[in-house]
């Protein structure tokens, strides 16, 4: 039985309750002098000091009765949180897998873990602990619908709508699940159903201040009625949010008013990087793009152990490109086989790095500690890339479908291709390739972080691409070339004989089915998801030329790049 909170506590908190913020601060102090570690007097102190927002203040208490009480749930759940809320996202993952260690049959430390992983794209690791959270607290609309999001955002729409609705079920008087059950339908393209649930969403959120506009603009949009959807988005709004910036510069953009459209893409670009408090460091990744080029030369790729093949598991596709640039097209193409699972962006390669760290000795940075992998007792360690690579993607449920391959698609994986080919040696890698400035307008028309968040302006757009196609053809020099090069615009003009040279590089027969990928129900959890689902068309072919003289300052940077690519300017 738990004991009744002290009578100073008591005091205190209905001095709180009343608003006497000096005076419950005050018995809460008179407590801890005589018992620093009730960890009512904590919990109450830590409440204050956040309602005050001295959340450092707050923070030290709560890791004061941490210490105290290793397991207390509250101290653990409220400081994983505040740092959460504070935007410590490295600290708060730390917290709330500390909060996971103390109290492993805790709800809520596992819907926290779970919220983090999500938001950091681990969307498997994030579904298991909203799945325990669920197992442990039974059924609760927020865990399903942190459920519902994290399979929606891996694409597999069919279970996401069932925790969807079961939500709304526990709390039908909530907007937003509406819409997301709204969202949901229109991945199943089953429109119907997507209006019914957003007329829903709109006439409660009527009632309580939510505004559902910018959805039912997006759904205008993709079935082609850009005018309508412009006409729902009221640019006279003060301080109109980003996404709603952003989307109306996109529909400028299709009804050819460009110059609106590049105002709106520069307005709306800088206010989100704003928000989320990102810039494009040139001079990080200049020194980064350097140490790669220094190390992954012919010579030393040479001498570099490689892994042997694992034949007893699904082997990785490699989609390496820009974003924007046709990748997300080329995977739904893949996936259309019958021995093509689609893996979608993952992040594994990316976690390498961190890895070698990990095992290898010494203090030089990545990748010069790569170095260490020629001597006898770390030749193993390809094969520990590989192994954590198939690790990782068997988490995903990628090895375990009856398929041959799977696909991996993350943009601009092509920074690590010598560590691909390290831990893969034999693994099919093909680069996308498009016109370097149709990707620059379609990157700055989304909202995307790939590439070191260059995508929010047009000039670090353009000096990320001069420093990727650099760091490519120096390992295309160091690695002989060993990618299948693909040309976006050419796999439109002709499908059907770039279909089989892709499918030939990769080993694979010929299926028909990959030349109607647009019928594929699978939902992509890309911006692109719309586009994949309907015929492959040129549209989007030569959509920079309307902007030309917005290029015009960077052509001296970009031309050389375009011409080399074998497009004209």
């Amino acid at each position: 039985m738990t004991a009744s909170p002290h009578p100073l506590v008591l005091k205190g908190r209905q001095a709180f309750q009343a608003g006497d913020i000096s005076g419950a601060l005050s018995l809460c102090g008179m407590r801890l002098n005589e018992a620093p570690s009730d960890g009512d007097a904590l919990e109450l102190k830590a409440v204050i000091q956040s309602s005050r927002k001295d959340f450092r203040a707050a923070e030290a208490t709560m890791r004061q009765a941490i210490v105290y009480d290793p397991a207390s749930d509250w101290a653990l759940n409220d400081l994983t949180q505040l740092l959460h809320d504070q935007g410590q996202k490295t600290a708060a993952e730390t917290a709330a897998r500390a909060a996971l260690i103390a109290r492993p049959e805790d709800p809520q430390a596992h819907l926290q873990l779970a919220v983090i992983l999500g938001e950091k794209d681990d969307l498997p690791a994030a579904e298991f602990h909203n799945r325990r959270a669920l197992e442990l607290a039974g059924p609760h609309p927020q865990i399903l619908v942190n459920l519902g999001l994290t399979l929606y955002n891996q694409g597999r729409v069919d279970e996401a709508l069932p925790a969807l609705l079961d939500a709304h079920k526990l709390q039908s008087d909530v907007a937003q699940i509406m819409a997301h059950i709204s969202r949901a339908y229109e991945a199943k393209r089953d429109m119907a159903d997507a209006y019914i649930w957003l007329e829903r969403a709109e006439a409660l959120g009527k009632r309580t201040g939510e505004d559902f506009t910018l959805l039912r603009a997006l759904y205008l949009r993709h079935a082609d009625q850009p005018q309508q959807s412009l006409d729902l988005i009221d640019p006279s709004k003060d301080q109109m949010a980003a996404p709603a910036l952003l989307e109306r510069a996109v529909l400028l953009d299709k009804l050819g008013r460009h110059d609106e459209a590049m105002q709106g893409f520069v307005t709306a670009k800088a206010r989100l990087a704003g928000d989320m408090g990102v810039r494009y460091d040139a001079a990080k990744v200049a020194a980064e793009f350097a140490g790669l080029k220094d190390f992954f030369t012919m010579e030393n790729m040479a001498r570099l152990p490689k892994a042997s093949v694992r034949k007893d598991t699904p082997q990785p596709i490699f989609i390496l490109g820009f974003p924007r640039s046709g990748t997300t097209l080329i995977e739904q193409m893949l996936n259309s086989h019958p021995d093509v699972s689609a893996g979608g962006e993952l992040p594994f390669v990316h976690e390498w790095q961190k890895l070698i760290d990990d095992l290898l000795p010494g203090d030089q940075p990545f990748p010069q500690r790569l170095a260490q992998s020629q001597t006898a007792d770390f030749h193993h360690i390809p094969g520990l890339l590989r192994d954590y690579y198939l690790g990782r993607a068997e988490t995903y449920g990628l090895l375990g479908e009856n398929k041959r391959f799977f696909t991996d698609k993350m943009p601009l994986n092509d920074i690590h291709l010598p560590l691909i080919r390290l831990a893969f040696p034999e693994a099919a890698v093909i680069r996308m390739i498009r016109h370097p400035l149709d990707v620059a307008i379609s990157m700055l028309s989304h909202n995307l972080t790939h590439g070191y968040n260059s995508g929010y302006k047009l000039d670090t757009i353009i000096a990320h691409m001069v420093a990727m196609h650099d760091l490519n053809s120096h390992y295309d020099a160091a690695l002989g070339h060993p990618a299948l090069d693909l040309k976006y615009e050419q796999f439109v003009a002709e499908q059907r004989g770039h279909t089989l040279r892709v499918l030939g590089h990769i080993g694979l027969g010929f299926h028909e089915a990959c030349l109607r990928f647009h019928t594929n129900p699978r939902h992509a959890p890309t911006p692109s998801y719309a586009q994949v689902s309907k015929p492959l068309n040129d549209r989007s072919i030569g959509r920079w030329k309307p902007y030309e003289r917005f290029f015009a300052p960077f052509m001296d940077e970009i031309g050389p790049v375009i011409a080399a690519l074998g497009y004209e300017k």
